[in-house]
């Protein structure tokens, strides 16, 4: 059955490709500023009714090619008014944008048909340029949306293994497998990493941001509305397409360096952006290289005594810190914050259109390379022995010692296409590949069982994720109608490796086991979709749209998407209201289906092995009883309203509900509860028993949620003061999630009283990422300089205790004031410094309330299981820019 889909698709391609024909005309032009008549570089050159366009380079330049004639060509950039030209003939034209604010940018994401502008599209949308971005202060993309946009979060997270060098991220608070990441609106491949620890997103498998330089992309479009029935599984919360620079004029260099006030987490950085000619028809070929580099920072908490150890041991010279060890290291040894990173990037962007000028071959792509190094519990001298001298010198006295997660990241993409224009129809024929791999040592470590032959460094394993996709889009506008179709393929594979032998003997090396024979796993699947997306504009003012999408996996079934939206335009270029309503999926990840691998964790005050098994496994599908996962859904509602009382102000405020059903989630730990290990007294104890753990964790559909929020956004631009302008942002998002009814709990776990998900793993859906977040920014630009003032307020998150509610913590809401000066030496040479977190704000710490495991006895001075902005306070960057 598979293969004929393949086999029909191919043959579909086969046929189409090479009936691109009858190309009509080039249209060149210049645009430029209309106060300054300054040439407008990155604008937005679309033609009308399709999804071809092009954007100006340093000079204002723009080339197109146009199938037929009339057309109409859509002109718009980032706080400039748009403008429609209409040309007749192969020509060249001079256009000039007069300032105005960013409702009227054209944005491409949401709509497979037609472009539209945020101010008339029926669902929200954010357009963020390249400006914007750097204007935040932060190193990655994750973080950067995280000052941009109120419902997007991402966070450093620490003692978290793998986590800690990918750091998860979501939109509405709905998990990382909820968004769905686009490059140049093709599909990104997920990471090969599953969020497995204590961290926000823990269970959740998302795409590796951190992957994608900031160097490289001319702007962000965040489709803030469910989008399945459109672009497929994983777009529930929303989609993020990530545009890459084109054709551009100079060869742009950045220099940059940071640290923290606090002399550590130094940083630094160069980037290099330039594009060269290909043809003699507008062809292109940009290309980005970067490298960034930096250290740790360390926040770890001074309690003194070891209250964690102290109980376990019952010593109250360990507990009350009476021994020399503890006194000469009251921080118990811990390094707890951001980890080591080396990052080294390459990416291209190119089009070359036909030399009959009716269409254009692209290809883009990029390669990240990334190394780091984490950190684990610090092994006191008291907790794990070095008898054999592996870890000190003989004759020294023992310290302890830190093991040390180390990371290979590398994840790399490659798309070509083709668009061409066929009897009227915008034809985009594309294939894509895209690779996740994760290898993992762990270092200064040693394994106990091994005695004197144990080594010291370890390979543990290894993780890869891959996708093959295949997409055709066809689209054609008419006078009132817009239609699109198409079809995808696409083939995932995911791959698990054994570590070295030494990693996993026996309880295995201190601080992460490694992966074991047994572990490992080669698995894939196919899926299919194909969709149809209409929209009907029976009036200047109305539009109605819908989409179906039908999608079928190999390994679970299938799923049918809808959608419908509107919206309805408040006068000229005034506003709009606009609404819409969809059904949505995910695709249980291949990650949550095979993973397994065995722990060592601390928790309720013991040191214990926890084994987490795939759906696959007879343990879990036969001993407990876990049926074979399938499909979230969801259903998502919208509606908002989008106004401009003044050309310069835009005020824009969308309501939305999500639900999502049967979300797969990660157990909480499945222990002893009647008997222990050695004596099981039950079916599920006897499970433990048989495979020598004292815990397990396993993957299931149980969970329904229920998400409502509101986003507001204001933008006020280009007001005067002085000899200067002021532009000014208000974006806020208030965002609650809740559970619907009970934990769909496996029989015989409900049988023998067993709760799969406690309230501390509840807490991680529920409140684990602020419900409120507001954005106050200030832009002043004044000659040759401009400064940023942004003001971020993150809203309180919760830390639910497993049991007892009484010793369950809110960390109140904070603001994060970031200060960023740019400052234009030449028009070839700039200069710039920040702040960030100026004010040198940390998160509420820790109130243990009695519970020495909620932050591992002192350990732990600021939350990590629940988070809202890491805890690395201020941080000053600088940095120089220069073109040639």
């Amino acid at each position: 059955m598979k293969q004929t889909y393949f086999s029909k698709f191919f043959t579909i391609v086969m046929l189409l490709f090479p009936l691109a024909i009858f190309a009509q005309g080039t249209v060149t032009g210049t645009v430029t500023e209309t106060s300054s008549g300054s040439p407008l570089p990155g604008a937005n050159v679309v033609i009308k009714g399709t999804s071809s366009g092009t954007t100006t380079d340093f000079d204002g330049k723009f080339s197109i090619d146009i199938s037929s004639f009339p057309a109409t060509l859509v002109i718009s950039s980032v706080g400039y008014t748009t403008q429609e030209v209409e040309v007749t003939a192969a020509q060249n034209i001079q256009v000039s944008l007069q300032e105005g604010e960013a409702l009227s940018t054209v944005v491409l994401v949401g709509n497979r048909a037609k472009p539209r502008t945020i101010l008339n599209s029926p669902v929200p949308i954010d357009n963020i340029g390249v400006a914007e971005l750097k204007n935040t202060g932060q190193p990655t993309v994750d973080k950067m949306l995280t000052y941009k946009v109120p419902s997007f979060n991402s966070t450093n997270q620490t003692i978290s293994d793998a986590t800690a060098h990918f750091d998860p991220a979501d939109l509405r608070g709905l998990g990382p497998s909820r968004t769905l990441v686009l490059v140049n609106g093709k599909r990104k491949n997920q990471s090969a990493l599953v969020y497995i620890n204590d961290t926000p997103g823990k269970g959740e498998v998302g795409v590796d941001l951190k992957s994608i330089p900031a160097a490289a992309i001319e702007r962000i479009e965040v489709l803030r509305d469910g989008a399945s029935a459109q672009y497929g599984s994983d777009a529930i919360a929303g989609v993020i397409n990530m545009v890459l620079k084109k054709d551009v004029e100079y060869t742009t260099v950045n220099v940059h360096s940071g640290v923290t006030t606090e002399g550590d987490g130094f940083n630094y950085g160069v980037d290099l952006n330039t594009a060269l000619k290909a043809g003699d028809n507008g062809g292109f070929i940009n290309l980005t290289a970067g490298y960034y580099e930096q250290e740790e920072t360390n926040r770890a908490g001074k309690p003194g005594g070891d209250g964690l150890f102290g109980v376990i041991f019952g010593d109250d010279d360990i507990l009350n810190g009476n021994t020399p060890w503890l006194q000469a290291n009251p921080d118990l040894g811990m390094t707890i914050g951001q980890p080591e990173l080396k990052k080294l990037d390459v990416f291209f962007n190119s089009e070359l259109p036909f030399k009959n000028g009716n269409g254009e071959l692209y290809t883009f792509g990029g390669l990240t390379y990334r190394k780091g190094k984490s950190f684990a519990l610090y092994r006191t001298p008291y907790w794990v022995p070095d008898p054999f001298n592996l870890l000190h010198e003989p004759g020294s006295t023992y310290q302890g010692f830190q093991p040390t997660f180390e990371t290979d990241i590398r994840d790399n993409n490659a798309t070509v296409g083709a668009r061409w224009e066929m009897f009227g129809l915008d034809i985009d024929l594309s294939g894509t590949y895209g690779r996740n791999a994760v290898d993992y040592e762990v270092n200064n470590s040693l394994n106990p069982a091994l005695g004197a032959s144990s080594p010291t460094s370890f390979d543990v394993g290894a993780y890869t994720f891959s996708t093959i996709l295949s997409n055709l889009d066809i689209t054609k506008s008419y006078d009132q109608i817009s239609m699109a179709i198409g079809a995808e393929l696409r083939r995932e594979s995911f791959g698990a490796q054994a570590g070295e032998p030494a990693s996993y003997f026996a309880d295995g090396v201190q601080s992460f086991p490694g992966l074991q024979p047994s572990n490992e796993v080669s698995a894939s699947r196919n899926s299919f979709g194909v969709y149809g997306d209409v929209e009907w504009e029976p009036t200047e003012e109305l539009l109605i749209g819908g989409a179906v999408r039908y999608e079928d996996f190999t390994d679970f079934g299938d799923n049918w998407s809808w959608k419908v939206s509107g919206r309805y335009t408040l006068g000229e270029n005034q506003g709009a209201i606009r609404a819409s309503y969809s059904s949505g999926f995910r695709a249980p990840s291949l990650h949550q289906i095979y993973l397994s691998n065995i722990q060592t964790l601390v928790s309720g005050g013991t040191v214990s092995n926890q084994g987490t098994f795939n759906n696959v496994d007879p343990v879990i599908r036969d001993g407990l009883g876990v049926p074979q996962l399938t499909a979230e859904t969801s259903d998502n509602i919208s509606a908002g309203i989008t106004y401009k009382p003044v050309p310069n102000l835009s005020l824009s405020v969308d309501f939305y509900n999500v639900k999502v059903d049967d979300r797969v989630l990660f157990t909480g730990e499945i222990g002893y509860i009647d008997g222990a290990p050695g004596n099981p007294q039950n079916p599920v104890e006897q499970i433990l028993e048989d495979n020598s753990i004292t815990s397990l964790k396993f993957f299931v559909n149980a969970v329904n949620t229920n998400t409502t929020g509101v986003d507001f956004v204001a933008n006020y631009r280009n007001i005067e003061m002085g000899n200067g302008a002021l532009g000014a942002t208000l974006a806020a998002n208030y965002n609650k999630t809740k559970i619907d009814g009970q934990i769909d709990t496996p029989d015989l776990l409900d049988a023998n009283g067993y709760e799969i998900f406690n309230r501390k793993e509840q807490s991680r859906i529920i409140s684990a990422r602020p419900k409120t977040k507001i954005l106050l920014g200030f832009d002043y630009t004044i000659n040759k300089l401009n400064v940023n003032l942004n003001n971020t307020y993150f809203g309180e998150v919760t830390w639910q205790h497993a049991s007892d509610p009484t010793k369950d913590q809110t960390f109140g809401g904070k603001i994060v004031t970031d200060l960023i000066v740019n400052y234009e030496i030449s028009d070839k040479f700039s200069i710039y410094a920040s702040a960030n977190n100026l004010l040198n704000v940390y998160p509420d710490t820790i109130d243990t309330k009695g519970d020495f495991v909620t932050d591992l006895g002192g350990r732990f001075k600021y939350p990590w299981e629940v988070n809202q902005f890491g805890f690395n306070g201020t941080v000053l960057n600088g940095g120089i820019t220069f073109k040639f």
